[in-house]
């Protein structure tokens, strides 16, 4: 009897786009919320083509610098299967959002505190095959420091540009020019 052979490796995806995304991941506060903020872009392969099915995780620091996390980010109805709301109330520094058809994606979350002045962030995507991480550093609160140290000439492409109040625009590009810096973890 031959043994068996490995399993050939597979991209992640596409089946993430529609199993995983959950209602209001991208919504780490309500709307009208007095001191939240909006980070937005796109992801672009290496061609500059948007990708329309990414899909993007977002944890960071909650403004008192915690990094606990809380539960909220996405329950079940035990009754039914569905999904629960988040309440509104708790901030869990988790969100999910797939990109649209224009590679486009939107999270509206709280500033973060100058001890993590980031966004973590971990991304899915067609022809990878392994999810990539990399960081969202907002303008303006004070982590411009750690981009060079972090990713050499390349720390620009950490950084989320204030685009009017309480705006902020971050790109992911998989390759070529402006590639974003992608970190490795040890392990």
């Amino acid at each position: 009897m031959t043994p068996p052979r490995p399993t050939p490796t597979q991209t992640v995806g596409p089946f993430y786009g529609y199993a995983l995304p959950f209602p209001g991941g991208g919504d780490l506060v309500p709307p009208g919320h007095p001191e939240a903020i909006t980070l937005h872009g796109y992801v672009y392969d290496g061609a500059g083509e948007p990708v329309p099915d990414a899909l993007l995780e977002f944890w960071q620091a909650a403004p008192d610098g915690s990094l606990a996390g809380r539960a909220g980010s996405w329950l079940r109805n035990p009754s039914d299967g569905g999904f629960l709301p988040r309440d509104g109330l708790t901030f869990t520094g988790f969100g999910r959002v797939p990109t649209d058809a224009a590679g486009h994606w939107s999270l509206r979350t709280l500033p973060p505190p100058p001890a993590a002045p980031y966004l973590a962030i971990c991304l899915f995507a067609r022809g990878l095959s392994r999810h990539l991480f990399t960081r969202a550093y907002v303008e303006g609160l004070g982590g411009e420091g750690e981009l060079k140290a972090l990713a050499g000439e390349r720390g620009g492409t950490l950084l989320a540009r204030g685009e009017g109040v309480g705006v902020f625009r971050f790109d992911v590009r998989l390759q070529g020019e402006g590639e974003t810096a992608f970190l490795t973890f040890p392990g």
